[in-house]
């Protein structure tokens, strides 16, 4: 049984605090499933983590899909977020609804997320009308980057905090179940969450959040050319990985592996058979 939107919900008035993860694949969101994290986003992060991109703004919503896809059949209890890509539900909150169908019906997601405040309350609103799930995000939102000028905390100014909180309220009201926060000054991050009845999500937003989302590699140190200011480091896997690599490659080249332990036997007298039909040549 997955975790519903009424547990995320009872969460907060719990004050029960809790971690979300993104996931890509089979493998990953098995082991973010056993560690009993209860949401799992399929981000469009992948676009930078996964298909070498710079930025999230290349992701289609058959990629988005085809990941979702590997992320619930490799996990069993936690809620599968899918990430509408961009200009997947601008143009109107009917194309929302088809996008969003899509991810439910063909990659079996439990919730979709979609960035933008006030201006995606109507597209919000139309969604849960419909029966539909919806993640907020608001704050930093990665598909306006490039109106945003790059990769900028938000609510920083007397006009942009108020422009964030106006947001959270106005998600909240058009029915969101949960929103998340991105690079929010962590007091202002403080305060909306204790004006919001919904769950808010941090990430780089303060300690304060009801939770806190981070992308799965940059936790596990599977990238290294790069930690955002926002994450932290929890494993080093990519060093390992590539100290793996050197003595895979070293032991395959000396001849050390495979041994007899990693090979299959043949009977002795199939093989002689073999030979005789197929002599060698002088």
């Amino acid at each position: 049984m997955r975790i519903t939107t009424a547990q995320i919900r009872k969460y907060k008035q719990d004050k029960k605090r809790f971690a979300a993860l993104t996931a890509y694949d089979v493998v990953t969101a098995r082991l973010v499933d056993q560690a009993g994290i209860p949401i799992i986003l399929v981000g469009d992060s992948l676009g930078m983590v996964v298909l070498g991109y710079e930025n999230t703004i290349p992701v289609t919503l058959d990629d988005i899909i085809h990941h979702t896809r590997a992320v619930v059949r490799g996990s069993e209890t936690s809620m599968v977020v899918a990430d509408l890509p961009f200009m997947t539900y601008h143009k109107s909150p009917e194309q929302a609804l088809d996008s969003a169908a899509r991810c439910m019906q063909q990659g079996g997601a439990q919730a979709v997320k979609l960035e933008g405040g006030r201006v995606m309350a109507p597209t919000i609103r139309r969604l849960t009308e419909s029966g539909i799930a919806v993640m907020a995000h608001i704050g930093l939102t990665p598909q306006s980057v490039n109106q945003l000028g790059g990769f900028k905390a938000q609510g920083k100014t007397k006009v942009q905090a108020l422009t964030v909180m106006e947001d959270a309220l106005a998600v909240q009201e058009a029915g969101a179940f949960s929103v998340v926060l991105e690079c929010v000054p962590a007091a202002l991050a403080s305060l909306i969450t204790k004006r919001l009845q919904i769950p808010t999500i941090g990430i780089g937003s303060g300690p304060d959040c009801d939770a806190e989302i981070q992308v799965v590699s940059d936790i596990l140190g599977w990238i290294t050319d790069f930690q955002p200011k926002h994450t932290k480091r929890f494993a080093h896997l990519a060093d390992q990985a590539k100290q793996a690599i050197d003595q895979y490659t070293a032991e395959v080249g000396g001849r050390t592996f495979p041994t007899q332990d990693n090979s299959f036997s043949i009977d002795e007298e199939v093989l002689r058979d073999v030979e005789a039909a197929f002599p060698a040549q002088v």
